[in-house]
């Protein structure tokens, strides 16, 4: 049986759809990371949330110039996946009144942690289609989001060390 090669407007128009949901995603995030911050009593897991939601505001805008290069207009798609893990988010939150200071900031760090990878792979899927169709220039963008994400990965890894050994 003879394979199909998927055709280059086919991965575009996927890549447009999938950029839509990391779009939707990020929106969504602007809107939950100030709720992390004020939930959060480490001064440096503070400050790396607060740093995450600048970065995440310039992903919006990077998701924006990379649907102008495009040809499409930025607007999101509801994300399911994105919508469940701020859901989790609250739920922690909630749940971390009352409780060692230390547990809830590491609940907020598995949670946080949660959303980076979920990011990370979502981007990772995208720049690589980008790169398929020749979109180099949106392959750039999507690559500089992803690796902001992997940065705050490690920062939120480095943090949930630092707490955990403060524990001992």
């Amino acid at each position: 049986m003879e394979r199909k090669s998927i055709e280059q407007n086919s991965i575009q128009e996927l890549l447009i759809d999938e950029m839509r949901d990391l779009y939707h995603a990020e929106n969504q995030l602007v809107k939950a990371l100030p709720k992390m911050v004020k939930a959060a009593h480490d001064s440096e897991l503070k400050k790396a949330f607060e740093t995450h939601l600048q970065e995440t505001q310039g992903h919006v805008d990077r998701l924006a110039q990379a649907f102008e290069m495009l040809g499409d207009k930025a607007k999101g798609k509801p994300c399911k996946g994105m919508m469940g893990l701020i859901e989790e988010g609250s739920e922690h939150i909630q749940e971390g009144k009352g409780k060692a200071e230390a547990q809830s900031d590491l609940g907020l760090i598995i949670v946080a942690q949660k959303v980076e990878h979920y990011e990370i792979s979502g981007y990772g899927s995208v720049r690589t289609m980008a790169e398929t169709i020749g979109k180099d220039d949106v392959a750039e963008l999507l690559r500089q989001n992803e690796n902001e994400e992997k940065h705050a990965d490690e920062i939120l890894t480095q943090a949930s060390t630092r707490l955990l050994d403060q524990g001992k």
